[in-house]
């Protein structure tokens, strides 16, 4: 009979699944392809069992599996070019991305994260994150967000990231931006105990010079959990249609089907109903131009 369990830590091919008594176990998957992620339920088998074998007491107990199929997903965040796609996280019922003010941080980077939200329909919060340092030009650039309906948190990680709890509780979160915008220090801050849980993961891995660069799961409490996964810095959208994109602008619906082409593309056509917008005021003009980037090019 298959075991069912999570997976809390993912590299390659590589995984870490925790049983529903909290053993954990590290996997591969059958076959050269993988298609799990960080917060897939699985069934596994065991393959191996290091209780028979000779150990010392600082070796891993956990014994070895494989994943033998991954139970539906509610939810799937990941992103895409023409040749490959990435996963990122499975199940998830926030994405929070966090941005900082210092350094600078890409615009259509997190216009890409809340169009992918979008289409899985997840909830998302924005983090402000080093508030500390000079915000004036950083809340400039998210103004046009707070003003359509999306949530922003103002912290400083390194002061305070109590803050943030209250929009954790009751979510599975996954926790994405560029490198250099503190989630490392949010992470520690939140989960004082997380260095030595990312310790137990990369000896039951045997990947410690990996700990960076692979998602991991942790639990805040019974009801919220906390994905942090490497910093990205790019977004590709290549499995999203146009629609879809554009549908990811939310707040283009009050002027959709009033152009006066079906097809328009919303770049020169005469008598476009998002580009008058913009030239009123009605919708952030930068935000229309991220559009028409991000739906050309899409990778």
């Amino acid at each position: 009979m298959p075991l069912h369990g999570q997976i809390i830590a993912a590299f390659g091919r590589q995984y870490l699944v925790e049983l529903a008594g909290g053993e954990l176990l590290p996997c591969l998957t059958r076959g050269k392809k993988s298609e799990v992620a960080c917060g897939d339920l699985v069934e596994i088998k065991r393959t191996a069992d290091a209780s028979t074998a000779p150990r010392t007491d600082s070796q891993q107990t956990a014994a070895q599996g494989v994943i033998e199929r991954t139970r539906p997903r509610r939810t799937l965040l990941y992103r895409s070019d023409a040749y490959r796609q990435k996963l990122i996280a499975a199940n998830v019922t926030q994405i929070i991305i966090v941005v900082a003010t210092e350094p600078s941080f890409s615009d259509e980077l997190l216009a890409r994260c809340l169009i992918a939200a979008h289409d899985q329909q997840l909830s998302t919060l924005i983090v402000l994150n080093k508030c500390d340092l000079a915000p004036q030009a950083a809340r400039a650039v998210l103004q046009p967000y707070r003003t359509i309906g999306y949530r922003v948190l103002e912290l400083s990680a390194k002061e305070n990231a109590a803050a943030l709890l209250p929009f954790l509780q009751g979510h599975t979160s996954v926790l994405v931006g560029q490198s250099g915008m503190g989630k490392s220090t949010i992470i520690n801050a939140l989960l004082p105990d997380a260095r030595a849980v990312t310790r137990e993961i990369s000896s039951a891995l045997d990947s410690g010079k990996h700990t960076t660069t692979h998602a991991r799961l942790y639990h805040l409490n019974a009801d919220s959990h906390l994905i942090d996964c490497p910093g990205v810095q790019a977004f590709g959208l290549h499995h999203l249609a146009k629609g879809a994109i554009e549908e990811g602008f939310v707040e283009f619906a009050a002027y959709r089907g009033q152009c006066r082409f079906n097809n328009c593309q919303h770049t020169h056509e005469p008598d476009c109903a998002l580009r008058k917008a913009a030239a009123e005021g009605r919708i952030d003009a930068r935000r229309l131009q991220l559009f028409q980037d991000i739906s050309q090019s899409k990778f």
